[in-house]
């Protein structure tokens, strides 16, 4: 006779609940202890608070978040990875184990979503915890365009309609190697603070906008968010020379007391424009040639005599232009001409400076496309899409919160 073997079903130590909770936060977790969900909640909120099949609304704006962190490519995989990943699920808000919503019910919400204002007004609340918490404090903003193809089947260029700004058009651009790309699309607008690479202002245009004419709009759009949340305005406003337009330069100096940092296009110039040396604004001196900056102090650029600062060997001495031993001044106002005056001078180096700091809206830019989703956009129509950039653009200012509190909790642990 065998002999019977009793088995005594063991109960779980822990339960997975349990585990979680030893474990440490996950970077989704600390993401989402600093965002306050409420408003865009209650925009989507009926009666019921609930969803056709009562899931909470919370979860599900979470969900998204989550797509654009975690970079999950299409609505099918974030249903996949709900269903797949317990944990992930579960600090989205849905449960271990728990039935997740469907791409349908997903998309639903994805819809109402973008036919609020929610996600910016929650865009506005984060950028002022990230002031309150001295994150952004910008004295220079930097404004580029990105393209961004559409998920919209391509028109001919006789079949697009050229009069309605919420339908995407064929764009075109010279890459770095002068190399001509052409795509059907959008164009991403960003204002950058250059301090944090978090964007202050997004707008979207068809692709076959000018980026130049979107420049005001966002300066305009940054002064307004930067007043609300009682921030200091940029001093410095910088962008590379597609943006090269007088009236950039004359509203930014005029209307918003700061100096426009931007490379002269000489595309179409063949000389510099009269009384001046080069394209950077630097003087003439009645004898042909160029003046010595010589600092700038209260507004103005001052140069001095060539010959005197002994940069050339003029034939008529200092004393051509000037009895004084010290030589002939010139000072330059930006008032009197935006586009070529400068404070600080053009050929500077702290001109340069300042201008180096573009870079950092194309980095933002590579953020958001290669680890937030903006890449890959599998929405049509521009509220939709506007709503998945805010969305990727939301994702790296919560992260960007979430990381200082965390090095602020540990300072405060290691004190």
């Amino acid at each position: 006779m065998k002999p019977i073997n009793n088995y005594i079903q063991q109960m779980n130590l822990f339960s997975l609940e349990d585990l979680f909770d030893l474990q440490g936060k996950t970077k989704l977790e600390l993401i989402f202890e600093d965002i306050d969900l409420k408003p865009v909640v209650k925009s989507l909120s009926t009666n019921s608070k609930k969803g056709p099949k009562g899931y909470d609304i919370k979860s599900i704006i979470r969900a998204f978040l989550a797509q654009r962190i975690e970079n999950i490519p299409t609505r099918v995989a974030l249903v996949r990875r709900l269903k797949e990943d317990p944990v992930f699920s579960h600090v989205c808000g849905f449960g271990f184990y728990s039935e997740v919503p469907s791409e349908a019910t997903l998309s639903r919400y994805f819809k109402k979503l973008s036919e609020s204002d929610s996600l910016e007004t929650l865009y506005s609340k984060l950028l002022d915890k990230a002031h309150q918490m001295d994150i952004i404090n910008p004295e220079t903003a930097a404004i580029d365009a990105s393209k961004l193809t559409s998920y919209e089947r391509a028109k001919p260029q006789s079949q697009v309609d050229k009069d309605n700004p919420n339908t995407p058009d064929w764009g075109s651009k010279y890459d770095s190697h002068h190399n001509k790309i052409t795509w059907f699309g959008w164009k991403v607008h960003l204002a950058v603070d250059t301090s944090s690479e978090l964007p202050l202002a997004i707008s979207l245009t068809p692709a076959n906008e000018s980026d130049g004419n979107e420049a005001l709009p966002l300066v305009q759009k940054v002064s307004q968010i930067l007043n609300g949340i009682k921030c200091q305005q940029p001093d410095f406003w910088t962008m590379d020379s597609a943006y090269d337009r007088h009236t950039i330069y004359k509203q930014i100096l005029f209307d918003y007391n700061a100096q426009a940092i931007i490379p002269i296009n000489t595309r179409n110039s063949k000389q510099p424009p009269a009384g001046y040396y080069d394209y950077k604004g630097t003087p003439i001196c009645s004898a042909g040639h160029k003046m010595v900056y010589w600092g700038h102090y209260n507004g103005d650029n001052k140069f001095r005599c060539p010959h005197v600062c002994d940069k050339v060997d003029c034939v008529h001495g200092s004393a051509w232009c000037s009895d004084s031993n010290y030589g002939h001044v010139t000072k330059t106002r930006p008032k009197h001409d935006p586009r070529y005056v400068s404070v600080p001078h053009r050929d500077s180096s702290t001109w340069d400076d300042i201008y180096d700091k573009r870079t950092s809206v194309e980095r933002t830019f590579s953020r958001l496309k290669e680890q937030l989703g903006l890449k890959n956009v599998r929405v049509k129509g521009k509220k939709k899409v506007m709503t998945h950039i805010l969305l990727s653009c939301i994702g790296l200012i919560t992260a960007k919160i979430a990381t200082e509190s965390f090095k602020n909790q540990k300072e405060d642990q290691a004190a």
